[in-house]
């Protein structure tokens, strides 16, 4: 259904961003970068083979967070979520705006937070209405 991801992301929803930041900066090692440009700003690290972790201050509960989120190439990801709806996948947020592009969150059979991103300025469903 998705087509074979070149690229994922963990993104984990934090209480107090400045501390998330400091911890996985000094204490754990990793670098991690502002990212400027939304209120409040996220951080994100880039890790091994495309793998990245995203942290977004905002409330978050265990089922909702940590989530794996996969990239899509530009222009595909309402054909994916209508797949997914059609062949039964519980969808959490339908595609919206997202940081650089579009969202859609998902769950697993278990209640695991899944989803997917893609850049851009549109959806295609929207390029073609448009």
């Amino acid at each position: 259904m998705i087509p074979k991801p070149h690229k994922a992301s963990i993104v984990l929803y934090v209480s107090d961003i400045v501390r998330t930041e400091r911890f996985y900066r000094e204490t754990l090692g990793i670098p991690v970068e502002r990212q400027e440009g939304m209120e409040p700003f996220f951080l994100s690290a880039k890790l091994a083979q495309g793998l990245e972790m995203v942290f977004f201050q905002m409330p978050g509960k265990v089922g909702t967070t940590p989530a794996l989120i996969f990239a899509v190439d530009e222009g595909g990801i309402d054909d994916i979520v209508e797949r997914l709806v059609a062949a039964g996948v519980t969808i959490v947020t339908p595609v919206s705006e997202a940081p650089g592009g579009w969202s859609a969150d998902f769950t697993d059979p278990d209640g695991f937070g899944l989803g997917l991103w893609q850049p851009g300025d549109k959806p295609r469903s929207l390029r073609t209405c448009t």
